[in-house]
């Protein structure tokens, strides 16, 4: 259960990249090369763009993880910084900081590869030297854009510490049972469903997780527990960029159940963080605040 005394409404141990973003009137083939707008490049990662939204919406927010010396460490740490998540524990490393290389269609939808480089040095012994932010947490999300011995190490240290785990496996991989078992809930969009083999909500929860969120796009989201299915709507909305839009609904999810919303409840304000999210370019900049809902 979500801890009311908690120093930290979310501790969120994952990645940070830069994003480089390029659009295009249409994805090139093989072998083919197509004319782009002019790059753009934002602050990003999965689990920095998750600190931020839950930041955003009045979070006490903390994360963990690992940037480079390069310029790229500098934008990400000063966004963060800027949104009043504590890096305290945002190591600084000699290898590159993260990249992701998006191309943004014109309908708003995104292809994505990223670079982890520093990400890809986020490690157990990173886990076990924050053993006071697990501690100081109501919840702890991940994802894994960081390695998945550290994903699980990170889980195994907050659920020990009492901390309420929310998982998110993007990008979508094959985990142990013991990292499911810790989940409460999964999150995952419709493919990385389909990924762990069983797509109905019943037949994820039969993996082991407490409980799973399935998010939809612009369908909403399921929600599933021991206690039954619940469909959560989406707000409908011109749609600009989905890129970040996921993680957005998984920040500001977190930070829901942090303050002790059932979830359900968690999910419908979620979804409309999500919604507000993709009315507006980019990751982060996106993302609102308590007053854009």
């Amino acid at each position: 259960m979500p801890q009311s005394h908690a120093a930290y409404d979310l501790l969120v141990v994952g990645s940070v990249n830069a994003d480089l973003v390029v659009r295009v009137d249409r994805r090139p083939a093989a072998g083919e090369t197509v004319l782009g707008s002019d790059l753009e490049i934002h602050p990003g990662g999965k689990g920095a763009n998750q600190a931020v939204a839950a930041a955003r919406l009045g979070g006490g927010v903390a994360f963990l993880g690992r940037a480079g010396t390069d310029g790229n460490g500098d934008l990400v740490r000063d966004a963060l910084r800027g949104d009043g998540v504590d890096i305290g524990h945002l190591v600084t490393t000699s290898a590159p900081t993260g990249v992701a290389l998006i191309t943004l269609g014109p309908d708003g939808d995104n292809s994505i590869i990223v670079s982890p480089g520093a990400n890809s040095r986020v490690s157990a012994d990173d886990v076990a030297s924050a053993g006071a932010l697990f501690s100081a947490a109501a919840v702890v999300s991940l994802q894994l854009e960081i390695p998945l011995p550290t994903v699980t190490a990170a889980a195994r240290a907050a659920a020990g510490a009492g901390a309420r785990v929310v998982f998110n496996l993007s990008p979508a991989a094959e985990v142990p049972d013991e990292l499911l078992a810790y989940c409460d809930p999964l999150v995952v969009n419709e493919h990385e469903a389909e990924f762990l083999g069983d797509p109905r909500p019943e037949g994820l929860l039969a993996r082991g997780p407490r409980s799973v969120v399935i998010t939809r796009g612009a369908d909403g989201a399921i929600v599933a527990d021991r206690s039954g299915v619940t469909e959560v709507p989406s707000p409908r909305v011109e749609v600009v960029d989905t890129t970040g839009a996921g993680d957005a609904f998984t920040g500001a999810l977190s930070l829901r159940l942090a303050r002790g919303d059932d979830l359900a409840t968690a999910a419908r304000l979620a979804a409309r963080v999500g919604a507000a999210a993709v009315t507006r370019p980019g990751a982060q900049s996106s993302f609102p605040s308590t007053g854009d809902l």
